[in-house]
């Protein structure tokens, strides 16, 4: 038993600093906080089991991503991809009408916050782990999901993407290409590149907290590019456009004071969380909204109307 509890000990102490970056990894891979941290433990798992085996052959860091690749491969094969609205059509039109029921039966694309993962994963390459970037790998098959992930996040070299996957050099390359023209179809370079959180990123979170928290939407105007869109899942509607944006906007935002938000950070970027009050003036949670910012100004709002999503990032579900 002690021998046993000894290997243990050394196991953790040796894989724990991993823990994070494969929640990371796992969360490309998934599009879902909750199942990457189901496949992290299982990752886990399956490494103890195999622990005696491993030899040395390749660094710790690599053996666990080939072990949560993998995880993640078997996980995909009875897994549909996980969209955001806008991946699912065009946009919606009658900005100022009620929207139609929440399609419940949606695997939703979760939002990642930064607190669960390393600083270094937030900066890495590309931004890799922006909501734009992490909904547009939902659109590739799931090896070639795996093969960009590993390729251009994670740099490694096309003969260990084969090795791990069980093909040819030539044939990772071709995935690669086939991957990258894929990816550059369904989300455009500006939405994949990452902005540093600067003085200008906290401006525009504290002008868009101040106007709906002071019901002024007048401020929002040049807070929002020509182009903005505003997507809230469950919902399938979402909104093009500054003019339909602030439309939406106007028709439900009245009142001074019936907000209140608290920001954090999610994928890398801003974000807020928005309380709603009720009667019994209690604000209770409505909803995380990520933020993307673009030249200081908002290129998407993308609002999770789930109220568990505020779990995931720590936050109260209510305020007094």
């Amino acid at each position: 038993m002690s021998a046993t509890t000894a290997d243990r000990d050394e196991f953790a102490r040796l894989t724990d600093p991993y823990r994070r970056e494969l929640l990371a990894h796992c969360y490309r891979m998934l599009g879902s906080v909750d199942e990457a941290e189901d496949l992290v433990q299982e990752t886990y798992l399956r490494a103890w089991r195999s622990y005696d085996g491993y030899e040395g052959r390749s660094s710790l860091r690599t053996w666990l991503h080939r072990i949560a690749t993998n995880t993640c491969l078997t996980a995909l094969e009875s897994r549909a991809r996980r969209p955001l609205p806008s991946g699912l059509g065009g946009p919606a039109e009658a900005p100022e009408e009620p929207l139609t029921a929440p399609l419940t039966d949606v695997p939703w694309l979760q939002p990642l916050p930064d607190a669960l993962v390393d600083p270094a994963n937030v900066v890495a390459a590309r931004g890799s782990l922006r909501l734009a970037l992490v909904a547009a790998l939902q659109n590739l098959p799931a090896r070639q999901r795996a093969v960009l992930i590993l390729r251009d996040v994670l740099a490694w070299r096309a003969a260990e993407v084969a090795s791990l996957l069980g093909t040819s050099t030539a044939a990772v390359k071709s995935s690669l290409q086939r991957a990258r023209t894929r990816l550059d179809e369904v989300a455009p370079d500006e939405d994949l590149v990452e902005e540093p959180e600067g003085a200008a990123d906290r401006e525009v979170l504290d002008r868009y907290v101040a106007a709906f928290e002071n019901a002024d939407l007048d401020s929002l105007i040049d807070l929002l590019q020509d182009g903005v869109e505003l997507e809230m899942p469950p919902y399938a509607q979402w909104y093009s456009g500054r003019t339909d944006v602030l439309r939406f906007l106007r028709a439900r935002v009245h009142e001074k004071g019936a907000l209140r938000m608290l920001r954090t950070r999610a994928n890398g970027q801003p974000a807020v969380a928005m309380y709603v009050r009720g009667a019994d003036g209690v604000f209770r949670g409505h909803s995380v909204q990520v933020l993307t910012v673009r030249k200081d100004s908002l290129a998407r709002i993308t609002a999770f109307l789930d109220p568990r999503a505020l779990d995931r990032f720590g936050l109260p579900k209510e305020l007094s």
